[in-house]
């Protein structure tokens, strides 16, 4: 059902059944290492490319998620995904191996929450009982798309934030005794006319906030309903821009209701510059960490808003400013 403006009410609350998460060596080092269900120990994954890296990240994770869940490949019913790179190739390589009715999604690193909105749409509509809803970036693939290849060795300034490589899944169901999928709110695409790829916290603030506040509104509820509202990957700098422009439009979060899954993955010893990033970020935290926090019961409502720069290399070498992007999906333990 549609409240509001753009904010989607699932009324027959769809279920994370399961969930699977995959990483790279340098995440292994981070806070998330006790959450995460597997590491790889080098970034190839002995592949011979860093996108055929990615595949296998996506693939991976789904198997884990399936298996957790206790049910067969042959029960999920779609596999809806994407990722940063050009034509979605790793996430449309690792459907053809899943063998699965696929949606390819793209809207940058929000496409996460992109995924899981849709997932819960469809199930709560009857269109299908079971689905993989899932994500995957690289680092190495990511850094040689849209910057510089790695071996370039090119410096990046301090704000600048680190593509995770890893891969979060889950599997969202009509049934079962996971944490509920209770809402979605559809971003708007905002751009503030920020030019600097090396930036995108900043960039990316803007439209947090602005989905944010459009969820808060159109659910008439105060943002002390939930535990935790959570942006995707605007690290340090964007943090601090967030809760500024959350605080201009008279809402006051407290440093710890407000997360950012960007400053949680890595440590503040790690070489990440502004914090983490990329299309996994939000993903693995939150099918890792959170999901393990609601499970728990530590936390019973959360709010996820993943971000994402929809700039693409052309669009920055044309001097175009850097249109963002931010969906937002509520999840509740009863």
């Amino acid at each position: 059902m549609l409240i509001g403006n753009q904010t989607w009410l699932f009324e027959n609350k769809p279920v994370i059944v399961s969930t699977g998460t995959v990483a790279g060596p340098l995440e292994a080092e981070g806070n998330l290492r006790e959450d995460i269900d597997h590491f790889y120990d080098d970034v190839w994954l002995d592949q011979p490319s860093f996108e055929q890296a990615q595949t296998i990240l996506m693939e991976d994770a789904s198997k884990i998620a399936i298996q957790k869940s206790g049910l067969s490949q042959e029960s999920m019913q779609f596999f809806i995904s994407g990722d940063l790179i050009n034509q979605i190739t790793p996430t449309t390589f690792a459907a053809k191996t899943l063998g699965l009715p696929y949606f390819g999604l793209f809207s940058a690193c929000a496409t996460s929450m992109e995924s899981l909105a849709l997932s819960a749409m469809i199930i709560n509509g009857g269109g299908a009982d079971y689905i993989l809803s899932g994500i995957s970036s690289h680092h190495a693939a990511t850094e040689k798309q849209f910057r510089y290849p790695t071996e370039y060795g090119g410096q990046s300034p301090p704000t600048a934030q680190w593509t995770v490589t890893g891969a979060g899944c889950a599997v969202v169901g009509k049934l079962g005794k996971g944490p509920k999928i209770t809402s979605a709110t559809i971003g708007n695409v905002v751009d503030l006319g920020i030019t600097d790829p090396f930036n995108m916290g900043e960039a990316m603030a803007p439209a947090a906030v602005d989905t944010i506040i459009a969820h808060l509104n159109d659910r008439r509820i105060l943002p002390n309903y939930y535990d935790l509202i959570i942006t995707g990957d605007l690290g340090k700098i964007g943090r601090q821009t967030a809760l500024q422009l959350l605080e201009d439009n008279d809402i006051q979060l407290p440093e710890q209701q407000f997360l950012d899954c960007g400053v949680l993955i890595y440590t503040d010893e790690q070489p990440v510059l502004a914090g983490g990033s990329g299309a996994a970020c939000s993903a693995v935290v939150l099918y890792s960490h959170i999901f393990r926090l609601l499970q728990s019961g530590v936390v019973r409502r959360v709010l996820i808003a993943a971000t994402g720069s929809l700039h693409s290399p052309l669009s920055i070498q044309q001097k175009k400013s850097i249109p963002t992007i931010a969906h937002a999906v509520s999840i509740e333990m009863e």
